[in-house]
């Protein structure tokens, strides 16, 4: 069995995770795992619920097992539970007890916390645009990168600046690379 090491990308709404993850997709030609959630949302046609949350888990952790056949060394992960971990105490105080079990049996060997100082760009499944919750969210999953207890960096700037830290970061974490 081949062995892939795995990047996740974590932080706030609109702050260039997937577009981060396309473009590192593209330079290290390696497959990345889009948010399932978007999809799913779209679909359903109704405001989601806590059992939605759940339902959006099973999707990305599936996604990401598909994918991760897919992948030769790497595969960029958009997101992981940790959002829905957030979601689920931030909008229904509770969490499913599958989210917390499936995040400990789930490892990532990088996480890159992509940082809000990117302008706020409108979309109808974002909810919070003021900078302010913006900056909550950010400390809340800094604070779950640094529980997971996997090498995280923290990732800001223009959108070469952010690819290029990132590829720096693999290079150096992944493939033990000097920088």
């Amino acid at each position: 069995m081949k062995q892939i090491s795995k990047i996740l990308i974590l932080g706030p709404e609109s702050t260039g995770k997937s577009t981060l993850a396309a473009d590192l997709s593209d330079y290290f030609g390696e497959p990345w795992a889009p948010e399932f959630a978007r999809e799913y949302l779209e679909k359903l046609g109704r405001p989601y619920g806590y059992d939605d949350l759940v339902k959006i888990g099973k999707g990305q952790m599936q996604l990401e097992d598909e994918l991760s056949q897919k992948a030769e060394k790497l595969l960029i992960c958009d997101t992981d539970l940790r959002v829905i971990q957030v979601w689920s105490e931030y909008r229904f105080e509770k969490v499913d007890p599958w989210v917390l079990e499936e995040m400990k049996k789930r490892t990532y060997d990088l996480i890159l916390l992509t940082d809000t100082d990117l302008p706020w760009a409108p979309d109808p499944q974002r909810e919070y645009p003021e900078l302010e919750m913006r900056r909550f969210f950010l400390n809340w999953y800094q604070n779950l990168a640094r529980e997971s207890g996997f090498p995280w960096y923290k990732i800001s700037g223009s959108r070469e600046k952010r690819l290029k830290d990132s590829v720096k970061y693999i290079q150096k974490t992944i493939f033990g690379q000097k920088t």
